[in-house]
This record gives structure tokens, C-alpha cells and sequence, in this order.
């Protein structure tokens, strides 16, 4: 099974845990892609009805309204029930690694105000401890030099993403070199740096269910 074709099969999977659900919140990468595409088939089949949306970032949305999904501001919904997402990292004890596609402050944003959290990846992603993959930490641009040096001193190597900005206006780190033992300890570390909006460790708020797929299926972890 290609990677492709895991992420999927277990896009399919995560749209059994929806049920009719009045509203979703959509994640950003390639895994929500290959959801919003099945979800709006099934609808354009008559199978469900379409939930309404709230978007991590601009790029899904302009998906989901092609899909003819209404995208509803998060400010706007009471109660957010689903999450789905996807992740560059996860590990046994269901904290992520996210934002390789930049969109890590929008998902956690949305992750946080959700009941449940869904993840959905590919077998590739699934490690014994965070790290492998660069950690993305967004900074405000005027304080990009700072959080490097303090960046260093927690022992990453981290890499300024040349010629990007996010949607919000700043730049990202991606540090290499991490070994993230205790994910929860480092998310705070971090996020409490000046400067910092956010990190990419998912661990303050985990998933509560992954699905991922591979040549075997998809399986689950609680």
C-alpha cells in the first residue's frame, strides 16, 4: 500500500466516527484532503449530509468550499465536537508532532476547542519518541533571533523556512536535533519563550484517537 493510499484508507476511516455531526473541524495536509474528497462524495452520493466546517487555515478552506461545505467562523460555533487531523509524528502516548505545511497555529487553535481530537496518518508516521522530524515553531519575525539563541540552548539546530510567512503574519523555525522525551515539558518550555505563538508538539492537547493506515489496514490507538 502506497503512502498515499494509507492516508486514504484512513481519511475513509475517520468519517465513521463523524455520524451526523452538525459540525466538523477540518485539520490542514494531504490525510484532510483525502477526507474532505470522500466526505463530499458520500454526500454527493446520498449517503450523509454535509456537516458545516471550521477551517485550520486558508488552504482548507478554499477546499471546503469547493466541496460545498459552509465554512463557519470558530468565534461563531458553541460547541465543537470533532476535530480531524493529521500529523507528522506521533508517538505511543498519542502526542504529535505537527506544521510541516505551516499551518500549526490554526490547528492548534482548533485541536484545543474540540471534545475529541481525530488523527489521521500513515503508518510512516508513527515513532517511539518525537523528534525525527524538525519540530516547527512559529515566531513573531521581530523576535526570531531570540527564540533562535534560547532554541539552542534547549540543544536543537533550528533552521529558519526561507520565504515563508503564515497566514498570521510570521516566520517559522523548524529545529532539528530534538530528542522529545517528555513532549508536554518542551511544548511549554517553548511556547512560554517571548516571541513564540506556538510549537508544533501537539501534547497539552493529544489526540484521543489515531487512525492509521498501512498495508494491514488501519488501525487504532486510544
Amino acid at each position: 500500500m502506497s503512502s498515499d493510499t494509507a492516508k486514504r484508507a484512513a481519511a475513509a476511516a475517520a468519517i465513521e466516527y463523524l455520524g451526523e455531526e452538525p459540525v466538523v473541524g477540518f485539520g490542514t495536509g494531504s490525510t484532510v484532503n483525502h477526507l474532505i474528497e470522500l466526505l463530499a462524495a458520500e454526500v454527493d452520493s446520498g449517503r450523509r449530509s454535509l456537516p458545516a466546517a471550521v477551517s485550520s487555515s486558508q488552504r482548507t478552506t478554499a477546499l471546503l468550499l469547493d466541496g460545498g461545505f459552509a465554512v463557519l467562523d470558530l468565534n461563531d460555533v458553541p460547541q465543537l465536537a470533532i476535530y480531524v487531523d493529521g500529523a507528522d509524528e506521533f508517538e505511543p502516548g498519542l502526542a504529535l508532532t505537527k506544521g510541516g505545511g505551516a499551518a500549526l497555529t490554526g490547528e492548534k487553535i482548533v485541536a484545543t476547542a474540540a471534545q475529541t481530537f481525530i488523527c489521521i496518518v500513515d503508518d510512516s508516521k508513527r515513532v517511539d519518541v518525537l523528534g525525527g522530524f524538525p519540530l516547527p515553531v512559529e515566531v513573531i519575525p521581530m523576535a526570531h533571533a531570540s527564540v533562535a539563541r534560547q532554541l539552542r540552548d534547549l540543544g536543537g539546530d533550528p533552521k529558519l523556512r526561507q520565504g515563508l510567512i503564515t497566514e498570521y503574519g510570521n516566520v517559522i523555525f523548524d529545529v532539528h536535533g530534538l530528542r522529545i522525551v517528555d513532549p508536554l515539558t518542551i511544548e511549554l518550555e517553548i511556547e512560554a519563550m517571548p516571541g513564540v505563538v506556538t510549537c508544533g508538539i501537539f501534547a497539552q492537547r493529544r489526540a484521543d484517537l489515531v487512525l492509521m493506515g498501512s498495508d494491514t489496514g488501519v488501525r487504532e490507538f486510544r
